[in-house]
């Protein structure tokens, strides 16, 4: 058990620092002066480098032993979490943003790594497992709460100044009690990590610049090329590689490849949600950070209501028929909340629909994992999971982009008027989102599932 708990607390902050900085945004804009497009660098600095670091920070783990790269990214993961905290100037706080996401890129992998090792097959293991994921959800949530609690009380600094004891507390336990793990022989993918996450920074940047100069501006085509360029060049590398950081072989699985695309779409449309959101609550209702937070509530309540009972659910319907039925609950629930604006009341304008995207994503999330691991080889099963929370990542940083610059089209300028415009036009680009992946799943992944229900009877 005390193995599990240094695991899932170290696991925890890294979650926690995903969502905790959402509600404590309009602090960080009025302290720091960041304009809404600079504002969204805060997050994508993170997300960008989380997702195309992460399958390097695991096949770290693989050739220096999981325990010490575990413990190497705790304090890498701590001592960035200090600089954050610290941070006096835009490009200071951005860039250790994307510190952060090394640690984390580090950390997650390996954090999984040495539960699988430390837990044998069977009960003990799916019990692991269960805590594990009840991290990820509870981290998420409980990162909009924290975040408000401390930004409320004390600053936005604070939540990231937490996370250096924290870190020190776990480092001594974990050298202690946790197994090493037997290092294997190999080669890093180095080439093909640099130019994914190179790639999608210059998409990012080139789209994020957009909205403020405009699409036809030199200053936003040559990073939208560049970045075309080096996805390009990822894949070429990717197929002459021995050992490539993302097997191409992977996408051979229509399903799989279903799966990705539908969740870089969802998980796009939800980060949009969490960002326009939390701003809407503190400038339009002019709430307190915690208010924002704990508003988040009947979304996260029924997530985890939901999400329990999808085991139970997949042995009566078919996993396309319970995700479909998520990320249609999750479109109508987003398209409900898109029509918010000056006037709109809390409880039937924003709580109700957050009770359909919180059942949602609940229903979603646990077969939209399966259907992107499913049908692997054992020697690709490490790259399919790698790659599921890689799109995760990326996609939420390359949709939140897209969301902003549509977010700005709108703006008028003045106050709570400009919030309230702009999250409405993010938060109805985000149901377009979630509509695109509801077309990716009855496309892609309903019909490769029933080809392979077929094979099997």
């Amino acid at each position: 058990m005390l193995i599990l708990a240094i695991i899932c607390v170290s696991y925890f902050m890294v979650i926690l620092d995903n969502s905790i900085v959402f509600t404590g945004l309009p602090q960080i804009r009025a302290d720091m002066g960041f304009s809404e497009t600079g504002l969204s660098w805060i997050t994508n600095a993170y997300v960008l480098v989380f997702g195309g670091l992460l399958l390097l920070g695991a096949r770290a783990g693989d050739l220096f032993g999981h325990r010490r790269v575990f413990l190497f990214s705790l304090v890498v993961f701590s001592l960035t979490s200090l600089l954050v905290g610290a941070a006096q100037t835009q490009w200071w706080l951005i860039g250790a943003r994307a510190l952060q996401g090394v640690g984390a890129a580090v950390l997650a992998p390996s954090a999984l790594s040495l539960l699988t090792r430390s837990f044998a097959e069977g009960r003990a293991r799916n019990r692991a497992m269960a805590a594990y994921s009840a991290v990820a959800g509870l981290g998420a949530a409980f990162g909009l709460v924290v975040g408000g609690l401390v930004a409320d009380l004390v600053s936005w600094r604070a939540g990231f100044f937490l996370n250096v004891p924290v870190g020190i507390a776990m480092v001594v336990p974990a050298v202690r009690f946790l197994p090493e793990t037997a290092r294997r022989r190999g080669r890093f993918d180095v080439a093909g990590a640099l130019l994914a996450t190179l790639g999608s920074t210059a998409l990012v940047f080139g789209i994020v610049d957009a909205s403020d100069i405009g699409w036809t501006a030199p200053a936003t085509l040559i990073p939208l090329v560049a970045g075309v360029v080096l996805l390009a060049l990822f894949a070429r590398v990717e197929r002459r590689a021995a050992q490539p950081i993302v097997p191409l072989r992977l996408f051979a699985s229509r399903e799989r490849s279903g799966a990705y695309v539908t969740r870089m779409l969802y998980m796009g449309a939800m980060m949009g949600f969490f960002f326009f959101t939390a701003q809407f609550l503190q400038s339009v209702y002019h709430w307190t950070p915690l208010q924002a937070g704990l508003a988040f509530l009947p979304m996260t309540l029924v997530n985890f209501v939901f999400a329990v009972q999808v085991p139970r659910l997949l042995e009566r319907a078919s996993r396309p028929l319970v995700l479909t039925t998520g990320v249609a609950l999750t479109m109508v629930g987003m398209v409900w909340l898109s029509r918010l604006d000056l006037h709109t009341p809390y409880l039937t304008g924003v709580a109700l629909p957050m009770v359909l995207i919180g059942a949602g994503q609940g229903l979603a999330l646990a077969p939209l994992t399966s259907s992107g691991v499913d049908g692997v080889a054992p020697a690709d099963a490490g790259a399919a999971s790698g790659l599921v929370n890689t799109v995760h990542q990326i996609g939420s940083a390359l949709s939140l982009s897209i969301l902003t610059a549509v977010a700005a089209t709108v703006s008028t300028g003045h106050g709570a008027t400009d919030i309230a415009a702009r999250s409405g036009a993010a938060l109805t680009g985000s149901a377009v989102l979630l509509a695109l992946a509801v077309v990716a799943v009855l496309i892609l992944i309903v019909p490769a599932r029933a080809t392979h229900t077929e094979r099997s009877l």
